[in-house]
């Protein structure tokens, strides 16, 4: 057989188990041998691809578990429940270069060829399995005439059947062969077969058939027969009389009374045929499915508007007692013996064929071995037998189970998998099955195949027998006696099959070389030049169905294709077809044809071609899902797929931007300059404090807004307020700018950075930086500029106090002398010459004079300010060092200056100085010591002074208050940069209207994160920036592409507005740079001339260019996010980008209304303007509607609303529901509410950040959440009464307003927290949205108008006050507030309900909440509900908003009780009793094993996850700090952390931690010390990993 299918086109006409698989493998492999031997011939070389096709999807499985098993390519499966009919040709194309063999159903292959997904160029090798299928409009058979015979380069074909003549029967050798050769000319092969079938006896074991007899039914229920007919037509006539109801007259309503009619009979005519083939029992069990099976279509539509689903339900449950009445008591007894059923059977319970198959059971062993499969005709049938066989207590020992498919009550291919699985394991030993499992299926220790009902063809009488595959296997047929038609029958059928078998063997072997040429009429067909896929009168029907699918629908409303046929007078028939309001075009009438069925593919045909040439269909005859773009290929680019742009997932590198207004070269040039002076003033909120004000002097001129501002510092008690205004340009000289250099270098490197470095213990000699370093090495060109001292002498103009700049460049100068020639002292001055002086090391000072002084001490390079003079203690006097080591050491002070520093001291005698401290610079722009408006009293750190002989103090003739503003400057100059760099943007939009100006400051919000730490971040700007941006973007597309449904502007909107188009567009203009995503560090800012002394060395893959991105996909917990290396590069996940993107249309609609943002928005890549024309279009299509007919519903609702419509039309349009009846009307409001709910969302969101300016953004996005949804909008239309003016056509939607309305009144005027609020129904929300979109055209797109008119409309709107969160977010919020335990268990009912249980494990109590409801959403809020009321009552609650948080803790911890707080902690030596679930438990529970890291965050990490598993409130950690030291030196700072766990029922740990240098480490400390006393408790076991 192999080697005949290696040389021809072959159909191998083998028995099923004859290994017709294993041929297809073999040859699979030599196919793709022969293409890889022949790769260097180009033109095979291109037909690459084996397409294997199987008829169902359980062969498609089967087949592809064979295939990859033996061979060594690479093998997919495609079928229609993967998903594989929305595949696009790009999905396609990476499917067909990955596989080499590919297989899948024929209807698949067929789509894709139709489509053009795939091209039998492509295909090397061809196999059908169960061919004989190929007739008719079998997709084989479409394949085949459609593709195969038009093909230039055909692919070979192998075909596997067992049977490939498939009518019922054959009356002649002549009949036979013509139906051979039918397939044979169709499939371009022969049909080959075993001339002798020995060998394959020998190998392929013979079902031996054996026919049982049963008598006939000797009981008939003719009475009854009649009463189950009387009760037929009485609720047959009930259900007929509800269609006289005015809601009856809506098309829908009316179907379901229809179909309800229709369910009747074919229930009854299930029930009768199950009392005639297996008896009573048989007909209460198919009745009973018939009650699951309605009940089950009730519960998945549940607007029962008539009544009539009641009245069917009622009709089975009258059946069922009908049935029941003629049983005895305690029939059910008789099933559990042999005898019983024999009773069973004389009583009629039981029919003679459902004993008889019974007694063939009893005769198989009682091994669970048996594998039976029993064929029947009905879907029925199978599944009562299966219940019945449940039911025969004697039978218990086997399984039983059934397996059907392809119509509504079928098992889901899920549950048929299951069944067949189940059944191959030996789970099911009889499964009961229809024609499903007739073809293909192996299962290699099936032993018995009985045919319940008879087999009607050859191909089912063989294809059914081939499933008994084990030697000795058994055939069974079940036959009445006496039945002549039923003899009469398999007579023919085995005539048939030695007829096919003698004929295939007898033919011509020679003629397989020339098949006969398939002919079949030719169908008018379309074909698309660009890609090849074409339309055929056969498919057009079902792309035109498959298009209607894809338009917008809802419960209400399924758009489908209408046919209305008229016969004309020649015996011709034309039909005209109308497509949904929503479609491209409306109708259209086809060409004339023969028949009535030509006339409708005729007339899809037509529409088909209209569609594609009007852009709904694309070039592969998909429905497109979006706007075509035509010549607008910067759109099409907008909506390039990608993968994690813009997500919190992707994580990228970027360089920041570089502020070009604070560059410049003068600094370089050893020359004079002229540069722009910017005045900074501080005034402290305690007048007692002064500071110095500042002179900023750069080379631009700073933006206004930039120039001058007013900005709050916030230190630790104070709140001091900066301002900033220019002072025009100032000049300076060669030698002034050198001396300012020199101040800016000393003070900034002395007081931030570090002056002198080297130490003398590592072996290095001291060095002054300033003489180390190339003086412009310090200064770079892209950060020039000087901050200087004013003097506060003159207030009215700008006087730069060079007698402290003065000062200071003398003592650089005498740093660099002292340090190039070192001589072990640093002393200038001699002797003291007068009583009452001190020498320093520069000068001589009266003692008097030093308090407050500004000093440097020489050795150190740090600058001090001295507090006093100590007279009682010279350099002689015992040290005071920090250790007591270091004290015994050096015993005075002069010992250890000269041990130390080798610094000899010349006047040991002089009293020493008192001196504070310089401290680092800190963030003073965060006002992190002032929440809710209100001091919070913080505990002052103990300051730590330090002595020092005076004659190594270099006095510095600047004011204590120079010193003190230079504190200030940090934070000043950060919040002035970025400002600039803000204002550099604002340049770049380039949007300049001489009317208004869009602030730096609110481009700074907009651009600020909140990992920046600042006051403000961009998360307002966002949310409106969303709404603003949603908005444009509708307006756009809604008047560019009149003619696309809300669907195609929907999806188009959700692309271009989508995260993954803003990252793109934002990163093409650069905005990364300038995002602050990290907190201002002062100790790594640096001012010009300063040395870092905290370097960052760039290890970055970045080159420096802007557009070079460096991705990681995944959440790395390794990156820091924000930290900015030395280049100016860091980490940002790609979602802030987008995030930020959003903010600045935000930020540019808030200063500069909509005209800023669209101007925004279109230098961003997104042209959002609308053109006059398109708006007169619009309006001039509207005016054309004829709204007469509804003019006073027009006029009720403009009365309704407070606005009358200039243009009726579009009021028409915003109240025209898609099921509306009238085919003359071919709009809907859909399209409006698509506009609407754009205008209602910006309004609304605009109204809510212009009126609640405090709130938290967190809140503002609640307060929109629960203003902007069809639930605020339904109750809208109803209290304004808009859903009287509705037109529509559904009686089903009509009703659900109706039960709405009526639901929404109980519940407000009787509210039952036991029940869920009503839903209302979409579309409700919908009129009120297309209404609003009908104003805004109207009004000329004048938001303010229509906002006055809506306002009302929806007011009152939801307040801070009255918000309310869903209950399970706000029972989830709590306990992650408390650190409670919140567990979640969710369980599907069999009634499809689902029971909730929520449970909060408090201190000493755990709550439980339970609830039943239809979905699990309503389950879980309803149960959290009642659970936040059992809290509430408990005093357990907390303030949802982090400003309200703050006020209540504050609150909390002014007015708590001590002794309300304190609580015993656990004594560790005692044993404490294991807890489970809330209860005590006397069995004691294995400890949990706890892996505890070693890295930083481990012990922590490891302790949250042991709370979690044991249901634990999650621990608290609180912290003290001190400073090691011995004397009055400060040391270093130590943290150490203290741990609180409560354990249920049993009290409290409390454990501290060792000292740490960090605080994490502290926590980690203080977790692993609490983990070691839970193990001492055996509550755990510990195991540390040890650190990597």
């Amino acid at each position: 057989m192999l080697e005949v299918a290696m040389t021809r086109n072959t159909i191998a006409m083998l028995d099923t188990g004859a290994g017709k698989t294993m041929i297809a493998v073999m040859l699979i492999n030599h196919v793709w041998s022969d293409f890889i031997s022949s790769s260097n011939n180009s033109q095979k070389k291109g037909r690459r691809v084996i397409i294997f096709l199987a008829p169902t999807v359980h062969l498609v499985m089967q087949q592809y578990e064979v295939i990859k098993q033996n061979t060594n390519l690479e093998v997919e499966y495609y079928h229609g429940t993967k998903g594989v009919n929305t595949w696009t040709a790009e999905i396609w194309q990476k499917e067909l270069s990955l596989y080499q063999v590919l297989v899948m159903t024929p209807q698949i292959l067929l789509d894709a060829l139709r489509k053009a997904f795939i091209t039998l160029d492509i295909v090397r090798l061809m196999i059908l399995d169960e061919c004989h299928r190929a007739a008719g409009n079998h997709p084989y058979s479409l394949i085949m005439t459609e593709y195969y015979h038009k093909a230039e380069c055909k692919p070979s074909v192998f075909g596997m059947t067992a049977s490939p003549v498939i009518r019922k029967g054959v009356s002649s050798f002549t009949d036979c062969e013509a139906q051979l050769s039918e397939l044979e000319s169709l499939l371009n092969a022969k049909i080959y077969t075993l001339t002798d079938r020995s060998e394959l006896d020998d190998f392929v074991p013979l079902a031996k058939q054996l026919n049982k007899y049963y008598n006939s039914n000797p009981v008939h229920f003719d009475g009854l027969r009649a009463k189950l007919g009387q009760l037929l037509s009485q609720f047959d006539g009930e259900i007929a009389k509800l269609q006289n109801a005015t809601s009856f007259q809506y098309k829908d309503t009316d179907g379901i009374i229809k179909d309800s009619r229709k369910h009747l009979p074919t229930w009854l005519n299930r029930i009768f045929v199950s009392l005639d083939e297996g008896g009573l029992i048989c007909a209460v069990e198919a009745t009973k499915f018939c009650m699951e099976s309605h009940q089950i279509k009730e519960d998945s539509d549940s607007s029962d508007v008539s009544g009539a689903s009641v009245l069917c339900t009622k009709f089975l449950e009258r059946v069922l007692d009908e049935i029941k009445i003629n049983f005895v008591d305690g029939y059910e007894e008789l099933l559990s013996s042999e005898s019983g059923c024999k009773g069973a059977l004389e009583l009629g319970y039981l029919s003679p064929k459902v004993y008889e198959l019974i007694q063939i059971f009893l005769s198989f062993s009682k091994s669970s071995q048996v594998r039976c499969l029993i064929f029947v005709e009905r879907i029925m049938t199978a599944r009562v037998m299966k219940q019945l066989m449940r039911k025969i207590g004697f039978l218990s020992h086997f399984a039983f189970s059934y397996l059907c498919g392809g119509s509504s009550d079928s098992l889901s291919p899920k549950k048929q998998k299951e069944a067949l699985d189940s059944f191959r394991s030996g789970k099911v030993n009889f499964l009961f099955t229809t024609d499903v499992a007739e073809e293909g299926l192996h299962i290699q220790d099936c032993s018995y195949v009985i045919r319940f009902d008879l087999p009607k063809t050859v191909r089912s009488y063989v294809q059914s027998c081939g499933r008994a595959r084990q030697v000795d296997s058994q055939f069974v047929i079940l036959l009445e006696r006496g039945n002549v038609q039923q003899r009469d029958l398999i007579f023919d059928i085995l005539r048939s099959k030695y007829a096919m078998i003698d004929t295939t063997i007898k033919r011509d072997p020679d003629d397989a070389l020339f098949p006969k040429t398939c002919t079949r009429d030719e169908e008018k067909e379309y074909c698309i030049e660009s890609t090849g896929a074409k339309v055929t009168m056969s498919s057009s029907i079902s792309i035109i169905y498959r298009y209607c699918e894809k338009l917008p629908r809802d419960k209400f409303y399924i758009p489908r294709p209408t046919f209305e046929v008229k016969h004309c007078c020649s015996g011709s028939y034309k039909c005209k077809l109308i497509l949904p309001p929503t479609s491209a075009f409306q109708t259209l009438e086809g060409p004339t044809e023969r028949s009535c069925h030509k006339a409708k593919q005729s007339a899809c045909l037509e529409a088909c071609k209209k569609l594609h040439q009007m852009g709904a269909l694309d070039d592969n005859l998909s429905p497109c899902t979006e706007a075509p773009f035509g010549e607008h290929q910067s759109e099409k680019d907008l909506m390039r797929p990608a993968t994690t742009n813009g997500t919190t997932r992707r994580k990228e590198l970027h360089s920041r931007a570089a502020t070009s207004a604070m560059s410049g070269t003068w600094a370089c040039t050893n020359a004079g300059v002229k540069l722009q002076g910017y005045r900074f003033d501080f005034l402290c909120d305690m007048p007692e404090i002064k500071y110095s004000s500042f002179v900023l002097l750069i080379d631009s001129k700073l933006d206004k807004d930039v120039g001058s501002l007013e900005l709050d510092l916030y230190l630790i008690d104070k709140k001091v307020k900066a301002t900033v205004s220019p002072c025009g340009p100032i000049e300076l000289d060669r030698e002034q700018v050198e001396k300012a250099k020199r101040f800016q270098e000393l003070f900034f490197n002395g007081l931030f950075g570090r002056l002198v470095t080297g130490m003398k213990s590592a072996g290095q000699s001291r060095k002054f930086l300033l003489n180390e370093q190339p003086e412009m090495s310090f200064w770079s060109p892209a950060n020039m500029y000087l901050l200087l001292p004013i003097d506060s002498s003159c207030n009215e103009t700008v006087h730069i106090n060079w007698r402290g700049i003065e000062s200071a460049a003398s003592a650089v100068q005498f740093f660099k002398d002292a340090y190039l020639n070192p001589g072990g002292t640093f002393s200038s001055i001699e002797k003291i010459c007068k009583e009452g002086e001190i020498c320093l090391a520069n000068k001589k000072v009266e003692m008097s004079k030093l308090r407050d002084a500004v000093v440097m001490a020489v050795h150190s390079g740090k600058i001090y300010l001295i507090l006093e003079v100590l007279p009682d203690m010279t350099a002689n006097s015992p040290f005071d060092g920090v250790t007591e080591k270091s004290g015994a050491e050096f015993p005075t002070f002069t010992e250890y200056f000269c041990k130390k520093y080798d610094v000899v001291l010349q006047h040991p005698s002089q009293p020493m100085v008192l001196l504070k401290h310089s401290h680092n610079a800190h963030n003073l722009l965060y006002a992190h010591a002032i929440e809710a408006g209100i001091y919070i009293s913080t505990t002052k750190k103990p300051e730590f002074h330090a002595h020092m002989p005076p004659e190594l103090l270099i006095h510095i003739d600047v004011p204590v208050d120079v010193l003190k503003s230079f504190y200030l400057l940090p934070s000043m100059m950060y919040r002035i940069e970025s400002l600039m760099l803000a204002s550099q943007l604002r340049k770049e939009v380039g949007y300049n209207p001489t009317d208004c100006c869009i602030p730096s400051s609110l481009i700074l919000e907009a651009l600020s994160t909140l990992r920046a730490s600042e006051d403000f971040s961009f998360e307002r700007l966002e949310l409106l920036g969303d709404s603003v941006l949603k908005y444009a973007v509708s307006c756009s597309v809604f008047f560019k592409y009149p003619s696309k449904h809300e669907g195609q502007l929907s999806n188009t909107r959700t692309q271009i507005i989508c995260n993954a188009t803003l990252y793109r567009l934002g990163i093409r203009r650069n905005i990364q740079a300038y995002i602050r995503d990290e907190a201002f560090e002062p100790r790594r800012w640096l001012a010009p001339g300063q040395v870092t002394i905290f370097p960052s060395p760039c290890e970055c893959k970045l080159t420096g260019s802007t557009e070079e991105v460096y991705l990681i996909q995944d959440d790395t917990n390794s990156l820091v996010l924000g930290k900015t290396c030395d280049k100016g590069h860091r980490w940002m996940c790609s979602k802030t980008i987008s995030d930020c993107v959003e903010a600045l249309i935000g930020a540019y609609f808030v200063a500069g209304s909509l005209d800023a943002a669209f101007a925004f928005l279109k230098w961003l890549g997104i042209d959002a303007m609308i053109g006059d024309e398109a708006i007169s279009n619009a309006i001039e299509t509207a005016s054309l509607r004829d709204y007469a007919p509804k003019i006073d519903e027009i006029r009720m609702i403009e009365e309704k609303i407070g606005y009358k419509f200039a243009v009726k039309g579009l009021l028409l349009e915003a109240i025209m529901h898609p099921t509306q009846q009238d085919p003359a009307i071919t709009y809907c409001y859909q399209r409006l509410e698509f506009l609407g709910d754009s205008v209602l969302d910006i309004l609304i969101t605009r109204h809510l950040y212009e009126k609640y300016t405090d709130v938290d953004p967190g809140e503002l996005t609640d307060l929109r959440s629960a203003s902007v949804n069809n639930e605020t909008f339904a109750q809208t239309a109803v209290r304004h009464k808009l859903h009287l003016h509705l037109q529509h056509g559904s009686g089903l939607l009509l009703q659900q307003i109706t039960d709405y309305i009526r639901a929404l009144g109980e519940s407000q005027s009787s509210p039952d927290p036991e029940k869920n609020a009503p839903k209302g129904p979409k579309v409700l929300g919908d009129i009120v949205e297309s209404i609003t979109g009908a104003i805004l055209i109207d009004t000329k797109f004048n938001l303010t108008q229509v906002w006055d008119i809506v306002e009302s409309l929806l007011s009152p709107l939801v307040t801070p006050e009255s918000l309310e969160l869903p209950p399970f977010r706000e029972l989830s919020e709590l306990c992650s507030h408390q650190g409670y335990y919140l567990g979640t268990t969710c369980m599907k009912r069999k009634d499809e309900m689902v029971t909730a249980v929520l449970e909060v494990q408090l201190p000493e109590l755990r709550v439980t909440r339970r609830a039943i409801e239809r979905n699990t959403k309503e389950a879980k809020g309803k149960a959290a509900f009642l659970l936040l009321k059992d809290l509430e009552k408990r005093g357990v609650m907390h303030s949802r908003y982090e400003t309200q948080v703050k006020q209540l803790d504050h609150i909390a911890k002014e007015t708590k009780d001590p002794e309300e707080s304190h609580i015993t902690a656990m004594d560790l030596d005692a044993p404490v009793p294991p807890y489970r679930n809330g209860l005590l438990d006397s069995d004691l529970d294995a400890p949990i094993l706890v892996n505890v890291g070693s890295n930083k965050g481990g012990p922590r990490i490891a302790l949250f996850d042991l709370c979690k598993k044991k249901e634990w409130p999650m621990p608290i950690f609180d912290f003290t700090e001190e400073r090691q030291s011995a004397g009055g030196k400060g040391g270093p700072l130590i943290f150490t952390s203290i741990v609180t766990l409560h354990l249920p029922f049993s009290g409290e740990i409390k454990l501290p931690g060792d000292g740490r240098a960090d605080k994490k480490r502290a926590q980690d400390s203080a977790a692993l010390a609490l983990l070691y006393g839970l193990q001492k408790l055996r509550l755990c076991q510990v195991y540390v990993t040890p650190a990597s």
